[in-house]
């Protein structure tokens, strides 16, 4: 059994085709479809955050409506770039957005990927501190946004406050109780999932990785997956922890499948660079369902995955996402006994 989701990248654009013209358009649509994957028995509802960008940026006012319209789906990320945040204002966000949502969120985060600017979070005000990198602050970040979930006091109150405060030193507000346990980490080496284990966060591994050993990338991922796994059991902590893996996967059981995604998806895995460091992106997968079925008992990663996060063609507006997602959860997942 899996829980298996959507991961929207958000775009929105103008041009012809397009179904999701505004950044209104995809705010209202992301919220529409994540009310009908609900409806259809999906698990997850996940957005992509990018700046700069004809996509989704600011997460927490989606994240909340989604709450608000919805009682039972998972509501996340994959993922918040970790560089243009300020962790204390972002405990504040997250914990409203998980208290609208009845304890439903599950944050994805990281230190992000190639943006549209230089530099991006310079514009939002950080900077690396001396000696750092921008994923040395990232991870800084990281770790004070999960030191103030725990909810521990932290601030001297004022000695003449306007309103009364409880005894002792204060926490932030509100504080969603259990949310520390539903952060994960966007992982794209063995390195960074090692240490995303002994921080005591769940693992995202999407379709790149950088290319640690030259196999396909669906062995490469799941090895990475072997390796979080054991660093946690290392770390020694209590709970189990949760790994997802995301993939373009298409049914094609209609006519309009067909016309969109007939020539199938990506037969093999691709080679590029990123940031300076030779990556693998992971093929995507489109064909009828029972062939679609036997390509997908092959990928070991999936198989070591507890979710699955379906990458939706956002663009095409939701009744054809809803159709994607039926096609998945009716005619793939049973055979493969995701269901």
């Amino acid at each position: 059994m899996k829980k298996i989701g959507f991961l929207s990248f958000g775009h929105w654009s103008p041009e012809r085709g397009s179904q999701v013209r505004t950044a209104r358009d995809v705010l209202l649509q992301s919220i529409d479809l994540a009310v009908a994957a609900e409806e259809l028995g999906a698990d997850g509802a996940y957005f992509r955050v990018h700046h700069f960008a004809r996509q989704l940026a600011s997460p927490f006012p989606l994240l909340a409506a989604v709450g608000a319209r919805t009682s039972r789906i998972e509501i996340g990320t994959g993922v918040i770039d970790m560089r243009y945040e300020n962790p204390l204002y972002m405990v504040e966000d997250a914990g409203a957005a998980d208290l609208i949502s009845g304890g439903r969120l599950q944050l994805g985060i990281s230190r992000g990927s190639p943006e549209q600017v230089v530099d991006g979070w310079r514009h939002f005000g950080y900077r690396p501190a001396d000696g750092e990198s921008d994923q040395d602050m990232a991870r800084r970040h990281t770790e004070v946004f999960l030191q103030q979930l725990e909810g521990k006091g932290f601030a001297r109150p004022n000695p003449r406050p306007m309103f009364p405060n409880p005894p002792g030193l204060l926490r932030l507000e509100p504080h969603s109780e259990g949310l520390r346990d539903r952060i994960w980490w966007g992982s794209a080496s063995d390195a960074t999932a090692e240490w995303a284990a002994r921080m005591g966060m769940n693992l995202q591994s999407s379709t790149l990785k950088v290319d640690e050993s030259g196999e396909p990338f669906h062995v490469q991922q799941a090895r990475q997956i072997r390796v979080y796994r054991q660093a946690w059991a290392a770390a020694g902590h209590e709970r189990t922890p949760r790994v997802s893996v995301s993939r373009s996967i298409f049914a094609l059981v209609s006519d309009m499948d067909r016309r969109y995604f007939g020539r199938g998806g990506k037969d093999s895995d691709q080679i590029g660079n990123i940031d300076n460091y030779r990556a693998v992106f992971g093929r995507g997968y489109a064909d009828e369902p029972d062939r679609l079925i036997e390509q997908l008992r092959e990928d070991e990663a999936i198989a070591e995955a507890d979710t699955l996060l379906l990458t939706v063609p956002n663009m095409l507006g939701v009744d054809y996402n809803v159709h994607v997602l039926d096609s998945i959860l009716r005619h793939v997942a049973p055979a493969l006994g995701w269901r």
